[in-house]
């Protein structure tokens, strides 16, 4: 397999583990110069995937959120995220790993999804500097 067939595969690999389907439109929250572009072109290589900006006013699939400890309120942020999501979205909450500038700690997560209104279903090493946490809002019992 050559280097650039290896790299594709590992960018499809990580974007099934982040969730993102063919087709899906993902809004991107929190951008910053320290965001690992290999998650962003990971999200985007997606077959008919879309990576829109925060400026986007249509409904999405999912929110790519980048979060650091010295953002602000989480649990606004999350609710924030929360309005152009599509019924059976989702966010993608990535945060620098422990010891990394900026580190969100796991009980401040765990926190805050469910006060937002969201069930925290994942958590994994999305790069070298970030996880990423899955969270969804439940969905409503019939």
């Amino acid at each position: 397999m050559s280097a650039t067939a290896g790299q594709a595969q590992q960018q499809r690999d990580l974007a099934e583990r982040l969730g993102v389907k063919p087709g899906h439109v993902v809004q991107e929250i929190g951008w910053d110069d320290d965001c690992d572009e290999q998650v962003r072109q990971s999200v985007a290589a997606g077959e008919g995937v879309e990576l829109v900006g925060e400026d986007y006013e249509d409904v999405v699939d999912g929110v790519l959120l980048w979060w650091r400890d010295e953002d602000g309120d989480l649990v606004d942020a999350l609710v924030d995220a929360l309005t152009p999501l599509a019924d059976g979205g989702y966010i993608l909450l990535l945060t620098p790993k422990a010891g990394r500038p900026g580190h969100v700690e796991p009980s401040e997560i765990g926190e805050a999804a469910p006060t937002a209104g969201l069930s925290q279903t994942s958590t994994f090493s999305a790069g070298k500097n970030w996880s990423a946490t899955r969270l969804v809002a439940p969905k409503a019992r019939r």
